[in-house]
């Protein structure tokens, strides 16, 4: 009895720091949407005229990707350089396919927008070695000089404490855990377990669920009507987490159409869909992690143009700043971030 108080005050402490640690960040948010990396963004930034910047993208289906790949074009027009636009289409082949004629083509300059690293960092690597130099979106790597990218680490942990914060500091949690590969989904997952190991009443429900693309909303959907079935007892789920927001889109529709909204739904993002789901006081999407593509596409160009023109003293990594949206401030983020 003596031995186990202070675990349970420790806890309690955990807690309440977890939940002002959650307020604290979500509420400091829609000022950070106002902020750019200052070496990226505030500095002159020099011509790309004469210049021609491929632009491959793992695939534009999705919010994030879209506008990363639409701010990137439009910036590389805009400092007077010639734009190669790449699309993958969610093929690993096509991408690396793209990547090959890139060797051949010879750009003065590649970045490359996503894709799962064992697949394109191959040819990332052939690319440094043919002397032309690349960038990245949201694909940290040893073979790019930068990567433009929101802070994972950071908005992995606040949305983890967030999540923790909303639940109460114990429940079942259900996780979409299906693209390991890819380096920000992977730091995201990492962060969650990290601030679970100080959360023992939280449990990861086994096996975890894997996301897929394409037709991630309506398996998110099939899946989660699924485990419903299994869990049909209220209180038995406390919240499903993913590490992007296309999944807990179709988690959050599956809830909303089984009648089980006292689940919560967390992602990353801030697709305009699941921002709206998010701020609607009925629905049981409990916070997105909302980032700013739009941005992190523009500053990835902004890097490459300065590179381009005699600055070696490029950070590895740029990071822009995220907000994690919740049910007191998603209107609020909604307008700083342009969707409504």
């Amino acid at each position: 009895m003596e031995s186990s108080a202070p675990a349970r005050i420790a806890r309690r402490s955990l807690l309440k720091t977890g939940a002002a640690l959650a307020g604290a960040l979500t509420l400091g948010g829609p000022a950070l949407a106002q902020e750019a990396a200052p070496a990226a963004a505030d500095a002159p930034v020099p011509s790309l005229k004469g210049k021609t910047i491929a632009i491959s993208v793992a695939g534009t289906d999705h919010f994030f990707d879209l506008k990363a790949y639409q701010a990137q074009i439009e910036t590389v027009k805009e400092l007077g350089g010639t734009p190669i636009g790449l699309d993958g289409g969610r093929n690993d082949k096509a991408i690396v396919s793209q990547l090959q004629t890139l060797l051949t083509q010879k750009p003065d300059a590649v970045i490359q927008t996503l894709g799962t690293l064992t697949v394109v960092d191959p040819w990332l690597k052939k690319l440094r070695q043919a002397d032309i130099p690349v960038f990245s979106v949201d694909l940290p790597s040893t073979n790019v000089i930068n990567t433009a990218t929101s802070d994972n680490f950071s908005l992995g942990a606040q949305l983890a404490l967030q999540l923790v914060s909303d639940i109460g500091g114990k429940g079942n949690i259900v996780v979409f855990n299906g693209f390991a590969g890819v380096p920000v989904c992977e730091i995201r997952y990492n962060q969650l377990r990290h601030v679970l190991k100080y959360y023992p009443e939280v449990k990861i429900v086994q096996p975890e669920l894997r996301d897929v693309i394409p037709n991630t909303v309506q398996d998110a959907y099939a899946q989660i009507t699924a485990l419903l079935s299994k869990y049909p007892e209220k209180g038995s789920i406390s919240a499903i987490w993913s590490a992007w927001d296309i999944p807990q889109l179709g988690a959050t529709q599956a809830l909303i159409a089984a009648g089980r909204t006292e689940i919560l739904t967390y992602g990353v993002d801030g697709t305009p869909e699941v921002l709206a789901l998010v701020k609607d006081p009925k629905a049981p999407a409990g916070a997105v992690a909302a980032q700013q593509p739009s941005l992190i596409g523009r500053t990835a160009v902004l890097n490459v143009a300065r590179y381009l023109n005699g600055d070696t003293s490029l950070p590895s990594q740029t990071f822009l700043p995220a907000i994690v949206a919740n049910k007191k401030n998603a209107a609020d983020v909604q307008k700083q971030l342009g969707q409504v």
